[in-house]
């Protein structure tokens, strides 16, 4: 299973940059994770043509999605083993380098904890999950989570910054 990770996306409209990135990168995705930022309701009804788009809300997403998208989300993606992957997501908040523990604080047991906020790419494991921030669409980043039958995670951060 291949999961797209996205957050801080801040576009006011999906431009040729993006449709271009969406089109190589995230439409052939399982799923695809919105980590919230997206500062509009035209890139959120974009992003929703994807068959399984997953979002929460960030801080700056304040349009008329402010009250449809949760703040946090928790996620249960069947394998072809039986076994489920369970994925927590928030944006995250507060002071830049603890918002990692901030969210990770509300998914214990979980298998992968995405999360956004800091712009800043971040793959690292804490009490037995896996905690991914795939940085700033805006700034560049975006993140494929390769997902194995036994459960396990492997994440590759795409630069596409130069995406042409």
């Amino acid at each position: 299973m291949l999961l797209a990770v996205i957050s801080d996306s801040h576009l006011s409209i999906p431009d040729d940059r993006f449709e271009r990135v969406y089109a190589r990168h995230l439409a052939g995705a399982d799923a695809l994770l919105h980590c919230g930022d997206m500062v509009s309701a035209e890139l959120y009804h974009a992003l929703c043509r994807h068959p399984h788009f997953i979002a929460v809300r960030g801080n700056c997403d304040h349009f008329l999605l402010d009250h449809d998208l949760p703040p946090t989300r928790s996620v249960e993606l069947p394998l072809p083993t039986g076994r489920t992957v369970r994925i927590g997501m928030a944006h995250g908040w507060g002071e830049r380098p603890t918002v990692w523990r901030r969210v990770a604080e509300l998914f214990p047991g979980f298998d992968l904890i995405c999360y956004g906020h800091t712009h800043r790419r971040d793959w690292a494991e804490h009490d037995g999950a896996r905690l991914l921030n795939p940085g700033s669409l805006a700034e560049g980043s975006l993140a494929l989570i390769d997902v194995a039958d036994d459960g396990g995670l492997t994440c590759r951060f795409i630069d596409v910054s130069d995406e042409q």
